[in-house]
């Protein structure tokens, strides 16, 4: 348990200069912006992620984002499976000296009728979800300084739920809950834990559920949308980047959806 209080520091991105950040779901869509902007910002990036080939492309993103006078080695990527705690253990080893951890994987398996979604799915929906964040908390706790923090990502079917996501949504839901109840937790040991509930942006992902092949058929998807488009994988990054950056926020599930969960 920590006597002093939390660190105050820049609550700027820029103040995240020099730290290390932990993507676990880094190597696309939002996790991999975030990469990317937490780069340019002249931190250093540890991405984790199960595809190689992915790894590897998004390795090249990141450190072509490193400004000129940054770290050294400004992104490490390192395969991993985000629900295998064994294996980001390894990741944690590897990283050295971390400051910040945001979790972004895991999908939305075990979708459909309650009626029909089997044990096994059940089980796999709240390995991907809940036991990876769980895992990143337990590894993080005894490795973050004072003012670190962890970011976990949700979205905003948690509060406006639609038919047939009865078994996801209750994982998502279930990190929500546990962000707020490791937040006290760990205030104890000065860490900071938040979640960005999302709507809908343009990521892979996105592309490959809703069926759209081109950024003509994503403009169009996103016509109904209250701001009259998705938002983009960037936009949705910088919000992590405001949550690790600013050592007085936690707690908290941010809601960052362009207004889509209001109508």
């Amino acid at each position: 348990m920590s006597t002093a209080p939390v660190p105050v520091r820049s609550p700027l991105p820029a103040g995240l200069a020099g730290s290390t950040v932990v993507i676990i779901g880094g190597t696309s869509g939002i996790g991999l912006a975030a990469g990317v902007l937490l780069s340019g910002a002249g931190a250093r990036v540890v991405a984790v992620g199960r595809d190689q080939a992915r790894l590897a492309a998004a390795v090249d993103l990141v450190r072509g984002a490193a400004p000129a006078g940054g770290p050294a080695d400004p992104v490490l990527g390192l395969s991993a499976d985000g629900s295998d705690e064994v294996a980001l253990a390894e990741v944690f080893e590897r990283a050295g000296h971390v400051d910040h951890v945001l979790v972004t994987a895991g999908g939305l398996s075990g979708a459909g009728p309650v009626t029909e979604v089997s044990h096994d799915d059940f089980r796999s929906v709240l390995d991907s979800r809940l036991w990876g964040a769980i895992a990143a908390a337990r590894l993080a706790a005894t490795r973050l300084p004072a003012g670190g923090s962890i970011t976990f990502t949700s979205g905003t079917y948690a509060i406006r739920p639609v038919p047939g996501m009865s078994v996801p949504l209750a994982a998502v839901g279930a990190v929500e809950t546990f962000t707020r109840a490791l937040a006290v937790e760990f205030a104890a040991k000065r860490l900071r834990v938040n979640a960005i509930r999302y709507g809908t942006f343009d990521t892979p992902l996105l592309r490959t559920m809703a069926g759209l092949d081109s950024d003509a058929a994503v403009a169009k998807a996103g016509e109904g949308a209250p701001l009259g488009r998705f938002g983009t994988a960037e936009e949705a990054a910088a919000s992590a980047l405001f949550v690790m950056a600013n050592n007085y926020v936690t707690g908290q599930v941010i809601t960052v959806d362009g207004g889509q969960s209001l109508v």
